[in-house]
């Protein structure tokens, strides 16, 4: 049985305003119903494979958490990366976990946020690759190329070997557009996909010999794990002693036992707007238009609207992004540049990169929708069931409007129901608690006010989801 191994770590500075840090691109649904994370889930089914094993960041668990149960998985374990050491270590984490109680499963390692369009031809692939799997070797997919892409890294292929697969002769880097163009002409290359497949035994094996360092503080890393509802929490002082480096340069072009298997199945990374564009229908002008759109006189243009109309007229080749509190207009032949604006932006010390004015929570969600001096309003969503924690505030008084649903409220020492336009009134400094008992999601209105009002004003004293 296969054990799929879901990397859902990257930032997607690329795709903002739609990424952020705290939510990026593998959990963002674009233009449909799954987010890349869910689709990389989806298009596991048909294969033999056992429940998948993500590893993500600390920041990102509720999120991926989330994303998995609407799905149908429940009861799986999310290993946390405290900070990022690249795919070398990453992928051993998750082996050494694959590995408990004496097992030793072939891992199908996926990165959470590329798109396939053909499911079938990704699964001839899987399988080709897993029959050389079981052979002992440690298997890469590469990506038979349809163009002189700068964007991506490529892999030389060497000899044929019996199963379909070729010999790893040379990873490359991101290339310029004429050393691009000549791979593409030589037929010798692929675009790397970072996606591979082997025994996780032999990949610990080859990791501790070719690159004991990461092995070592992996393993000490995971000695120490702990577990917190379905994540698992690896030492964070080992770990962070670790070197950090890829899965191609930390093993596979230094082991005997590497091979590349063809994957010619739609595949793109989505690493840019412009990448977004070419696998998204287009109208009958070259445009990819989603949200409330209007164009007149528009071609090949990707038009997003997610809050307000977006209209055009008279442009073309240019990327309109719109969320509720930021506008994105570029020349969609810069669309990998867009990285020096998000670097921009946080150099002026805002935050329209790091979190969107809709922030999600495992409770539910909050909507930022006026801020002023000494006064901040927010929409806020709890989910049936669900329960905020039980906190104060030093700064800040709450005045909550219930407007669908109903809150259980505890405010100091006293518990009560609060119903549809019905309020209630927090001090500053009260312990109190927010709750929905109901068996639909609780909408309310929160009008803060005081002194300061950061999220980091919040002391809490009980958490059913283990945050501090």
């Amino acid at each position: 049985m296969i054990v799929p191994v879901i990397m859902a770590g990257g930032s997607g500075t690329r795709l903002w305003p739609l990424s952020r840090k705290l939510y990026p691109k593998q959990f963002i649904a674009f233009g449909g119903e799954l987010s890349l994370l869910q689709q990389t889930t989806e298009r596991l089914q048909g294969l033999d494979c056992a429940k998948p094993l993500l590893v993500c960041n600390e920041e990102h668990r509720f999120l991926a958490a989330e994303q998995m149960l609407r799905v149908g998985f429940e009861d799986l374990s999310i290993l946390l990366e405290p900070e990022g050491r690249n795919t070398a270590p990453a992928i051993a984490l998750a082996a050494m976990q694959a590995m408990k109680n004496g097992q030793d499963p072939i891992l199908l390692v996926l990165a959470a946020d590329h798109h396939i369009k053909n499911k079938d031809a990704f699964q001839q692939s899987v399988l080709k690759g897993k029959a050389l799997a079981k052979k002992d070797k440690l298997v890469t997919f590469g990506i038979v190329p349809h163009s002189p892409e700068t964007g991506y890294g490529y892999i030389k292929k060497g000899s044929a070997v019996k199963g379909d697969g070729f010999e790893i002769l040379q990873f490359v880097e991101k290339p310029g557009s004429a050393k691009a163009a000549s791979y593409l002409e030589s037929g010798e290359y692929f675009w790397n996909s970072g996606t591979f497949m082997f025994r996780a035994g032999l990949y610990l094996e080859e990791l501790k010999l070719h690159n004991p360092g990461i092995f070592e503080a992996c393993r000490a890393a995971m000695d120490n794990k702990t577990h917190d509802l379905h994540f698992v929490r690896v030492d964070k002082k080992a770990f962070l002693s670790c070197p950090s480096d890829s899965i191609d340069y930390a093993v596979l072009e230094k082991t005997d036992k590497g091979v590349i298997v063809p994957m010619d199945a739609g595949w793109s990374d989505v690493g840019s707007w412009s990448a977004l564009w070419d696998i998204t229908p287009r109208d009958e002008n070259g445009n990819a238009l989603q949200g409330d759109v209007i164009s007149q006189a528009t071609s090949n243009c990707f038009i997003m609207s997610e809050d307000k109309l977006v209209a055009t007229l008279g442009v073309e080749n240019l990327i309109v992004v719109e969320t509720r509190d930021a506008v994105l207009v570029a020349d969609r032949r810069k669309a990998q540049d867009i990285k020096s604006l998000v670097l921009e932006i946080e150099k002026n010390k805002r935050s329209e990169h790091i979190i969107h004015r809709e922030v999600f929570r495992p409770w539910g969600s909050y909507d930022c929708i006026d801020v002023g001096n000494r006064y901040q309003v927010k929409r806020i969503t709890v989910k049936p069931g669900a329960k905020l924690s039980v906190q104060m505030h030093h700064h800040r008084a709450e005045h909550w409007v219930v407007v669908s649903g109903t809150a259980k409220v505890t405010n100091g020492q006293e518990s009560f129901l609060v119903t549809e336009n019905q309020s209630t009134y927090i001090p500053v400094g009260q312990t109190h608690s927010l709750e929905n008992p109901g068996s639909i999601p609780l909408e309310l209105i929160e009008v803060q006010s005081g002194s300061y009002l950061g999220e980091d004003d919040i002391v809490r004293f009980e958490d059913k989801y283990g945050r501090r």
